[in-house]
């Protein structure tokens, strides 16, 4: 689903990245791993078409990206990528429904087919009785899983989750953890994971340990 070759990024002096090799199988959970200042969220930003590499080769489901331009990733971005970050993103003054609706409408897609998704996203994450709800009603899980619906409206062939636990309590993280694997058996959900977190390295098919801009473990 994913390959990635010798992936670079410098910023001035700094060489952040040097020279990254990785994969993601279709269906698979991986996490990436290691201390801070390491690489991996500059990584993941870059492999998520959000950040531009100085050298390397990108692919996603047999595309490359990396070659494309700023139009052609966005479009691409939208249809085929989701993203759930450690601070949801939500709008506060749209309700969960529509937050998880904007990649749809962004995409085009006819409303009451898009809603129907979106209500059938929220169902299965426990949301159905929050729809209405706008974020600042909803606890900080409720939020996290509203952001985890918004990454999977458009059927993305890969969703990039950076720290999407490190605003939680640990109850809300156990819940998230179980979330994703939840999406990976039922909906064969590809996910990409940075996280500081143990536990949800563990529950991963694979981990993948960074250390001063490389892959030293995977």
């Amino acid at each position: 689903m994913l390959k990635a070759t010798n992936i670079t990024r410098n910023y001035n002096d700094l060489s952040v990245l040097k020279g990254v090799d990785i994969f993601v199988n279709k269906g698979e959970i991986v996490s990436i791993v290691g201390s801070s200042g390491a690489g991996k969220s500059t990584l993941l930003h870059i492999l998520g078409s959000l950040d531009r590499a100085n050298s390397g080769e990108i692919w996603i489901n047999n595309q490359r990206i990396d070659t494309l331009n700023e139009k052609e990733l966005a479009k691409f971005r939208n249809k085929h990528i989701g993203f759930v970050f450690q601070f949801h993103h939500l709008l506060p003054e749209f309700t969960a429904l529509e937050n998880v609706c904007i990649p749809g409408w962004i995409a085009g897609t006819p409303k009451n087919e898009l809603e129907q998704r979106a209500l059938e996203l929220l169902k299965i994450l426990g949301l159905q009785d929050r729809a209405s709800h706008k974020p600042l009603e909803l606890s900080g899980g409720e939020q996290q899983r509203v952001a985890v619906a918004r990454a999977l409206i458009n059927n993305p062939d890969i969703v990039f989750a950076d720290e999407p636990t490190g605003n939680l309590d640990s109850k809300h993280a156990q819940e998230l953890h179980e979330l994703f694997l939840h999406l990976q058996k039922t909906m064969g959900q590809t996910f990409l994971i940075v996280t500081h977190n143990d536990a949800l390295a563990k529950m991963s098919d694979r981990v993948v340990h960074m250390k001063d801009g490389k892959i030293v473990e995977a």
